[in-house]
């Protein structure tokens, strides 16, 4: 592999730019190098995924077709944020199933939809607790959203988890107190 002169942008990326790579979470571009490569030529994207301790190769003529993006904008974080706040919408399949579907949720790089899960599957203390698998697509579901909130408003993760959590359990709140007042109107009636 003989490595050539690097270029600092390619498709809108630069070096030094944080990236979401859907199967993956938030990367950072570390350089886009040429190398060669059976007899041809091929230019990449190199992307470290510091939490991984992972870097990945991807050819820049392949970003658009695995997804790859800038980070989020601040209006897209609020809503994502926002999407926290509403009811967990569980549906009444089986639990294989709903797997299915959170995974690839988790996986479309969407932050909306990575939300949705977070949302879906947070248990407050006062909840049961969740199964090994609900608790493992959770907390990647978390890590994926926290990492990019973290990425687009400057925090570390762990306040982004903070700040995610916060949300969660103010919407917990809210919808305690709505059932038991709710309880109430029904006992007063």
């Amino acid at each position: 592999m003989a490595a050539k002169k690097k270029p600092q942008q390619r498709k809108g990326f630069r070096t030094n730019e944080f990236i979401v790579y859907p199967a993956h979470g938030v990367g950072r571009i570390v350089s886009i190098d040429e190398e060669e490569i059976a007899g041809a030529t091929l230019e990449l994207f190199v992307i470290n995924f510091e939490q991984d301790k992972m870097t990945l190769r991807v050819p820049t003529a392949k970003s658009d077709d695995v997804g790859m993006r800038k980070l989020s904008e601040d209006k897209v974080v609020k809503k994502a944020l926002d999407t926290l706040k509403g009811r967990a919408r569980i549906k009444r399949t089986m639990w294989s199933r709903r797997a299915q579907e959170y995974e690839a949720k988790i996986n479309s790089g969407d932050l909306v939809s990575i939300a949705e899960v977070v949302r879906d599957l947070y248990r407050s203390e006062t909840q049961p607790e969740q199964s090994y698998s609900e608790r493992q697509l959770y907390e990647a579901a978390l890590d994926r959203m926290a990492r990019e909130v973290a990425a687009v408003q400057k925090l570390d993760e762990a306040s982004a988890i903070a700040k995610i959590d916060e949300v969660l359990s103010k919407s917990a709140q809210r919808t305690r107190a709505a059932a038991a007042a709710t309880d109430e109107a029904q006992v007063a009636a």
